[in-house]
């Protein structure tokens, strides 16, 4: 059995718990999960990736079980999320590190990765945007709404987003076969969701999303000056984030991989052995780019 270790640290006075497994001389695997889960959705692909890579996947404030702060004493948006992230990597001492994001996960590595470009050693996408292509319109119209107009109005709009039906779905569409999906995944964030003052938490996250995309030129163009390498892995029925975000990728960083599995949002509930089998593949990309083996910059 995999030793994975359950951690907490603090960072700035909050309480950041994490998972953690594999050698400390490994490269570092930083896995940033979306909404609404935790580090609780890779409680399965930690072990399968553990030994090839270090793995290290914190809950993000106001998720699983770090910290929650009411929203008076914490301000719930990306860039704050972000800056909890580098202060937990730095307390960790992890100074490079490969990205694996998914959902929420993605905007807040983007940033980590603006912030200290030469810290990212590869990008794993798995249903995280990076483009404009890929978003769903239907189930975004609402979230752009809050974020434009904050109104009573278009909250009550996006408030059954937190209940059971919407989580029970996020996990459960674009499979073809739902069964495979263990209902105790949406048990868990429901059960967290429920802590209270999170709704505002959670609401306050939504409101901030679109500002994301105004990030979008500057990951592209890091993407393009940086050659990282990346994979994109992408459950291709999501009916949140769908395939052309992930095939979007190939415009800025040509050599990326697309992996598209006959799975939705939450691809590692269905696919966890797929996905694991493309990561480690990518092991090889990122060592050598810890190795200083990425390819010579293209000219700007």
């Amino acid at each position: 059995m995999v030793a994975v270790h359950h951690r907490t640290v603090d960072v700035g006075g909050l309480t950041v718990f994490y998972r953690e497994a594999g050698p400390s001389d490994a490269p570092v695997l930083l896995l940033l999960h979306g909404y609404p889960t935790s580090s609780h959705m890779f409680r399965h692909l930690i072990p399968a990736l553990a030994g090839p890579y270090r793995v290290i996947a914190p809950d993000h404030i106001g998720f699983g079980r770090s910290s929650a702060p009411d929203t008076a004493d914490f301000p719930y948006t990306f860039d704050a999320l972000a800056e909890v992230t580098r202060g937990f990597l730095a307390a960790l001492g992890v100074h490079r590190y490969a990205l694996y994001v998914q959902d929420y996960g993605a905007p807040i590595g983007w940033r980590l990765a603006l912030a200290s470009p030469d810290a990212v050693l590869g990008v794993v996408s798995q249903n995280g945007n990076a483009y404009e292509e890929g978003f769903v319109a239907d189930f975004w119209e609402p979230v752009w709404a809050y974020g434009a107009h904050p109104t009573p109005e278009n909250e009550a709009r996006l408030r059954p987003a937190l209940g059971r039906e919407a989580v029970e779905w996020q996990y459960t569409h674009g499979v073809p076969d739902p069964s495979l999906i263990d209902p105790d995944a949406w048990e868990h964030d429901l059960a967290l969701l429920a802590r209270p003052g999170v709704d505002r938490a959670q609401l306050a996250l939504f409101g901030d999303y679109s500002g994301n995309r105004a990030l979008y030129p500057a990951v592209q163009a890091w993407l393009r000056s940086s050659r990282v390498p990346v994979l994109a892995v992408w459950g291709r029925n999501d009916e949140i984030f769908g395939p052309a975000g992930a095939e979007a990728f190939r415009r800025d960083a040509p050599d990326a991989e697309v992996v598209l599995l006959d799975g939705g949002h939450f691809l590692l509930e269905s696919h966890g052995d797929e996905v694991a089998d493309a990561v480690l593949r990518f092991r090889s990309r990122v060592t050598g780019a810890q190795d200083g083996g990425r390819r010579p910059r293209r000219p700007s």
